[in-house]
């Protein structure tokens, strides 16, 4: 019996290796097939030679290339995965090639068929593409073909749509039920609110699991998020969820599903993979057992608080954290890097990703230098791109002892800090209004002469000329593995006059008794006394466009190639979730990118923007050569930046948590 004599969507036998020449029904798509983002799929391989296709099993054969090695040349697969950067050159690039490999997906109304992201096949092979894999499926449901990367999508515009029906990633995207923001299980009350105004009136513990259209960026540490409708992964709220290490996914509809089963207020099991999200209910344990977070305490390296300068960021290195926190640290390290190199930049490359074994070529390739270039010559021109096109915005530092002078400059504040200490050691009701109280005598409290003079002589003898500042925090207590405490601090933008940098310092310094960064320090054993913050004053660079990059797919963290990007008109667009924003992935090692989602522009970016996008992609990768903590070279970084013309200009850098 064939698989399209099966009715029932079992999965397929180990020892069928595919269903070749043959329509596909959709319940062999299913049997054969494996799911994604909540879509089933199936890979394809045509064989123009012979005029056959291919729809290979994924329990059999979960790479295009290994199939069509042992199934139809008669490669045995170690051999192929030797000899893996020759087989994907004559299978995605040769214009004589005799395969056409793709992916086939199910979507609600339609089939849609996409090569893998660097192919670089032409007009006339696509519309072939097309056409043969239309006459082996279901009829009931048109074919679509769905542009994998950039070259596509410009090439798939020029073609008629009668001619070639297709549907973009990104319109995709925004209907897409579901999205794996961070995978994991957790169990805990399911809590669901339709306004934010429910969510204001509720009180929520560390076993809550809620469920929201837009989860607010005040929130405290959860055990779980469901986000009901679209965000962008790289919102503070997600880092957080991320950094905490709970699951969190979009799954739209997922208010409308909570109330139909019934489940608001009911322990459930929550679990999110790459496939999809499940919420099972369970009886009500008879006493929670506390999530590991509270046995895992964060330990914080000892601050220094006696006097330091305020300095000129490209002084600071990473080691001065301690001092200055973590961002000015990593600012300081930019500085460094791009004026003196840095022997780490090509650590990434360096090190064999199965299935590829060499990455140096990769990174010839991209750094349009030629392949057996040494690996001198390699650095030399990953130090040119970084040279040409990354910036980082002039700036000071403000060390840790000048907030140290401050608070003790004000009986009043000190005593207002004895009070908050004391109620953190009894647990105290008063903690909420102690901070509220301790942040507005901050605020109000008047800067004393000889700390103000020493910041505006910093500001005159460092960046005397500039017009407009943006003031950061910088704590010690920050980007800390589980603990990332993205979005609980203060910086401000667009700070004009000497009065206003100093309100501004104030505020940042604050920021680090509010309500709730007291509260998520607290959870995760931090003690006030631990805890000082730095402030960086920047020059605020005027930009076209930006936006935040990490250097890994937080949606498939598998695929070691790929970078993120999001970008919006403004970078807090991104970070505060208040608006949608255009989202990419980038190739770090075959080069080439795709439009994932437009977020609530109305156009995409210029073929000028994708370049720049590219680029800042490998500056990311090189980047994340240098600042990671080991040798693998594989941890991540998140990056806030700014473009400007030719010039990349990097506000913020830390790790990525994972």
């Amino acid at each position: 019996m064939s698989l399209t004599d099966v009715v029932a969507p079992s999965p397929a036998p180990e020892n069928v290796a595919a269903l070749i020449g043959e329509r596909l029904s959709l319940s062999a798509l299913h049997q054969l097939g494996g799911t994604l983002g909540g879509y089933s799929f199936v890979k394809v391989v045509v064989d123009r030679e012979n005029e056959v296709i291919h729809f290979l099993n994924d329990a059999r054969h979960s790479f295009h290339a290994i199939y069509i090695g042992e199934e139809i040349l008669g490669v045995p697969e170690e051999r192929v995965r030797a000899d893996i950067d020759s087989y994907n050159q004559d299978f995605y690039h040769a214009p004589d090639r005799r395969f056409l490999l793709g992916i086939l997906a199910r979507h609600p109304q339609m089939l849609s068929l996409e090569t893998v992201e660097v192919d670089t096949m032409p007009a006339e092979l696509i519309r072939e593409f097309h056409a043969f894999v239309a006459r082996y499926v279901d009829p009931a449901l048109p074919l679509v073909f769905k542009p994998a990367n950039q070259l596509q999508e410009r090439i798939v515009r020029e073609i008629p749509p009668s001619e070639l029906p297709r549907v973009f990633a990104h319109e995709l995207f925004s209907t897409a039920p579901f999205v794996a923001l961070n995978p994991g299980t957790a169990t805990g009350r399911l809590r669901a609110f339709r306004t934010e105004a429910e969510y204001r009136a509720a009180t929520l513990d560390w076993s809550d699991i809620i469920v929201m259209d837009r989860v607010p960026e005040d929130i405290p540490r959860l055990s779980g998020i469901v986000n009901a409708r679209h965000t962008t992964p790289l919102s503070h709220t997600n880092v957080l969820a991320t950094g905490w290490q709970i699951p969190n996914a979009v799954q739209v509809g997922a208010l409308a599903d909570v109330e139909r089963r019934e489940l608001d207020g009911k322990w459930v099991e929550y679990t999110v993979d790459a496939q999809a999200l499940s919420l099972r209910e369970i009886a009500e344990p008879a006493t929670a057992a506390p999530p590991s977070w509270y046995a895992q305490r964060v330990t914080l390296e000892e601050p220094e608080s006696e006097r330091s300068p305020i300095v000129n960021l490209a002084r600071l290195r990473a080691a001065d954290r301690y001092r200055y926190g973590t961002k000015a640290a990593n600012l300081g390290e930019l500085h460094h890097v791009l004026a003196h190199g840095s022997q780490r930049l090509l650590g990434f490359y360096q090190v064999p990703r199965p299935p590829r074994e060499n990455l140096l070529p990769y990174l010839a390739r991209l750094l349009d230098v030629p392949a057996g270039a040494s690996v001198p010559d390699l650095a030399a021109a990953a130090r040119r791109l970084l040279d040409d096109h990354v910036r980082v915005p002039r700036g000071i530092a403000l060390p840790f002892s000048l907030q140290r002078r401050f608070l003790e400059s004000s009986p009043r504040i000190q005593q207002a800090i004895g009070k908050l200490k004391m109620a953190l050691e009894l647990d105290a009701r008063e903690i909420e209004p102690l901070c509220v109280e301790l942040q507005g005598l901050i605020r109000s409290a008047r800067m004393p002469g000889a700390l103000a003079g020493e910041i505006d002589s910093a500001l005159v003898s460092q960046l005397a000329g500039v017009r407009t500042f943006v003031v950061r925090s910088s704590s010690n207590a920050e980007d800390l593995a589980g603990f990332s405490a993205a979005g609980i601090y203060e910086s401000l933008n667009h700070v004009t006059t000497a009065e206003r940098i100093f309100a501004s310092v104030k505020e940042v310094w604050a920021s680090l008794v509010s309500v709730r960064s007291v509260r998520l320090r607290r959870q995760a054993g931090i003690s006030l006394d631990e805890c000082y913050m730095g402030v960086v004053i920047q020059e605020q660079v005027t930009a076209d466009f930006g936006g935040v990059l990490v250097t890994t797919n937080p949606m498939n963290r598998a695929d070691f190639r790929t970078v993120y990007v999001n970008v919006s008109p403004r970078v807090t667009d991104v970070v505060d979730g208040s608006a949608l924003p255009m989202q990419y992935l980038y190739s770090t090692v075959e080069g080439g990118g795709r439009t994932v989602s437009l977020g609530d522009a109305t156009a995409d970016l210029d073929s000028r923007a994708h370049d720049q996008l590219q680029r800042l992609a490998i500056a990311g990768r090189l980047l994340q050569g240098h600042f990671s903590p080991d040798y693998t070279f594989g941890s991540p970084v998140d990056v806030e930046w700014l473009a400007d013309g030719d010039h990349l200009h990097l506000v913020q850098l830390r790790p990525y948590s994972v």
